[in-house]
C-alpha cells in the first residue's frame, strides 16, 4: 500500500496530508487546504493538523468510499475525527467526506475551547473587597475593591442570608457582573472570622 504525504503551511497552521491506497491528488489537497484555512477561526494556537485520505476497501467493480481522518494537535489536547465510509454512502464523493470531517472537527474544536475557558475560570482567584457602605433598611450596600472602585450589592446577593451580619470594613469575596446601572456584585460571601456569624 503506497502512502504519499504532502505538507504545507497555511497561515499559522502546518497542514500535513497523506494519501493511503490512492494516488496523490492536487484537487483533493486544494479542498483540504481550503477547509483547513478556517480552523484558526475556531481555536487559537493549533500546533498541527494531519489529514489522511484513504479508501480502505478498494473494489474495482463498484464505487469506492472515501475515509477522511483529521488529527489536530493543540496545547494540552488533541481533536481526532474519523469519518468511516461504511456509515455514509455519500462518501463516494471525496469532497463530501472532507466537508463532513472538517465540520465535525470544527464542532470538536468549539467544545475544546469552551472546556478550556471553563478550566481557566475555575483557576482564576476570586476577587476580594471590603464593605464600604451598607444600608440595611434599603437592602443594599457597596463594596470597595483593592483598586478603589465601589461595587453595588443587594441583600439577595449575599450567600447564606448573611446580609444582616455584615459590618463596615468586613472582607468579602464576590463575583462582579455588569448590571443595568453599572458594575454589581453577586455571590457575596464573608471571609474569615465574619463568615457564619
Amino acid at each position: 500500500m503506497a502512502i504519499q504525504t504532502i505538507e504545507k503551511l497555511i497561515m499559522k497552521l502546518p497542514v500535513q496530508i497523506s494519501f493511503h491506497s490512492i494516488p496523490r491528488s492536487p484537487e483533493i489537497e486544494d479542498a483540504i487546504f481550503e477547509h483547513a484555512e478556517r480552523l484558526d477561526e475556531f481555536a487559537e494556537r493549533i500546533m498541527s493538523c494531519r489529514v489522511v485520505v484513504d479508501v480502505p476497501h478498494r473494489h474495482h467493480q463498484q464505487d469506492n468510499l472515501y475515509q477522511v481522518r483529521i488529527d489536530i494537535t493543540l496545547p494540552g489536547g488533541e481533536v481526532v475525527v474519523n469519518r468511516e465510509p461504511p456509515q455514509h454512502a455519500d462518501y463516494k464523493d471525496v469532497r463530501v467526506a472532507i466537508r463532513d470531517a472538517f465540520d465535525a472537527a470544527v464542532r470538536q474544536l468549539e467544545d475544546y475551547v469552551r472546556m478550556q475557558r471553563v478550566d481557566v475560570k475555575k483557576h482564576e482567584p476570586t476577587p476580594h473587597a471590603r464593605v464600604a457602605r451598607i444600608f440595611p433598611q434599603q437592602d443594599y450596600g457597596f463594596l470597595r475593591t483593592p483598586d478603589e472602585r465601589e461595587v453595588y450589592f443587594h441583600r439577595n446577593s449575599v450567600i447564606d442570608a448573611d446580609f444582616d451580619h455584615l459590618n463596615l470594613g468586613d472582607e468579602v469575596t464576590f463575583v462582579e457582573e455588569q448590571g443595568d446601572k453599572g458594575p454589581q456584585a453577586s455571590t457575596v460571601k464573608p471571609v474569615g472570622r465574619h463568615a457564619g456569624i
